[in-house]
């Protein structure tokens, strides 16, 4: 029976067609589908690879060719309906072509496995998504640049454990979101090198009887080198887990720079504003502005994690080399892809919209006694054991809550009560206990000084305007 009657490819080792409860859970071409690109580019150098080797006549290859071309066009303008029963991208592909250009297109699929099929598309898929990801990733880090750049004097309360612990500059406070996302970038670069091996050639695991020429399709298929072993090609998805993960710190990132904004963002805090265009209303309280879009993106961070668990545990007990749970790898990436796709301009436009509060984050960087470490520094300069200064700069902290003052407010004679008497103060106590001074003793590289933050935000600029 012709196997495009029966309809299935495989079909000619079968006496009856599969359960339709079979067909249902087999079938990948409902999520599949978005793959129809890569794979047609997969086949017209695989076309190519096989008049090379006289499969196929040059005649051939060029009716191929614009058969494939059309099936595109036609793909793109809504004019296919996939089909269920032919499974996946790949036979709905190769149905298309031989019911066009008959016989020729059943030859389409010699020297080739759906195995190694699968492992290049996604290959080549993913190789362009990272690529408009990482182009999204610098879009976020161009407008933490201009935050930065346009708030350059602001200071705010830096945190530990939630607490206030020592004045920081606000546009010192974006930078740091700013190196969390050059390594996110970095990372999805680098998965890119390991992800450019061309799988095809490798067949179903043992690699093919026909010498194709596989330098030849690495180049056409813009592949740096092809796979050393076909075994592993086939079925490896390193790529994918690597992908998935570099996703997952990304978002990571994201989720950490949305509860800070979901928390400046409250009346408890008050530290910025953004835009009404990225909050939502309550159903039955009118004042609320509610910051959904941080919100979801701290909770589709979830999401990331749970598509990158899935792939690890489809993988973690299969034996050499393909089994079908691999169809279960493309749900989870489309899945990453799709929510990166969506999260990263929402955010991006999101920050863009933030407005500093000025004076309230000056006002709140004197609160907690921010100051605390650079007094018990200075006494340290001064001769004083560490052990003793931080002991000394405590009963000073004491002294204050008990008489609800900031630090900066005690007066010298107050200060005398507590520090040895031969200790040397500045006759302008702001020069030492101010949170501009604070700011202005830590011109270390890295640290929070003006200066080293616009040497930071120069050296930013410079990468970017390298990349664009």
């Amino acid at each position: 029976m012709d196997s495009f009657i029966n309809p299935k490819l495989w079909g000619g080792r079968f006496s009856s067609s599969p359960n339709e409860l079979v067909e249902h859970l087999t079938e990948s071409i409902s999520f599949d589908y978005r793959l129809y690109r890569v794979d047609i580019i997969g086949s017209k150098a695989h076309a190519k690879a096989l008049e090379k080797i006289g499969i196929i006549s040059q005649k051939e290859l060029t009716i191929v060719i614009e058969a494939l071309d059309e099936i595109i066009a036609d793909i793109e303008s809504g004019n296919v309906e996939f089909r269920e029963d032919l499974e996946d991208i790949h036979m709905n592909v190769e149905y298309l072509l031989t019911e066009r250009i008959g016989e020729l297109g059943k030859k389409i699929h010699t020297g080739r496995s759906r195995n190694d099929q699968i492992a290049t598309d996604l290959r080549l898929y993913l190789k362009k998504e990272i690529h408009l990801i990482v182009l999204l990733i610098l879009d976020l880090q161009k407008v933490l640049l201009a935050l930065a750049k346009n708030n350059i004097d602001i200071i705010m309360p830096g945190f530990t454990h939630l607490q206030i612990a020592q004045p920081v500059l606000f546009s010192h406070h974006m930078m740091a979101y700013f190196e969390m996302l050059q390594r996110d970038r970095q990372r999805f670069t680098d998965c890119l090198t390991r992800m450019d091996s061309l799988p095809l050639g490798s067949a179903a695991l043992a690699g093919s009887t026909f010498c194709q020429d596989r330098k030849f399709l690495a180049k056409e298929l813009e592949f740096t080198s092809y796979s050393a072993n076909s075994m592993d090609a086939v079925c490896d998805r390193d790529f994918a887990i690597e992908f998935l993960s570099s996703a997952s710190i990304l978002m990571m990132h994201l989720s950490r720079f949305s509860e800070e904004i979901i928390l400046w963002l409250s009346a408890q805090f008050r530290y910025i504003s953004i835009d009404d265009a990225f909050t939502t209303g309550s159903s039955i309280m009118p004042q609320k502005r509610n910051p959904d879009v941080a919100e979801l993106t701290r909770g589709k961070t979830g999401r990331v994690y749970g598509d990158l668990m899935a792939m690890l545990t489809i993988m973690k007990g299969l034996p050499l080399t393909y089994n079908r749970d691999l169809q279960e790898d493309k749900e989870p990436l489309f899945d990453t892809i799709d929510t990166l796709s969506l999260v990263l301009p929402a955010f991006t436009a999101m920050v863009e919209t933030i407005k500093v509060d000025r004076e309230h984050l000056y006002s709140q960087s004197r609160e907690g006694f921010a100051g605390a470490t650079d007094f018990a520094d200075f006494l340290s300069c001064q001769g004083v054991p560490f052990r003793d200064s931080h002991r000394i700069v405590g009963n000073l902290v004491k002294y204050c809550e008990d008489n609800e003052k900031y630090l900066d407010e005690l007066t010298v004679e107050e200060l005398y009560l507590f520090i040895p008497k031969d200790i040397s103060l500045p006759d302008d106590l702001d020069d030492l206990l101010s949170p501009e001074a604070s700011i202005k003793a830590r011109e270390i590289p890295g640290g929070t000084g003006r200066s080293q933050v616009m040497r930071a935000i120069s050296a930013a600029e410079k990468i970017i305007s390298s990349i664009y």
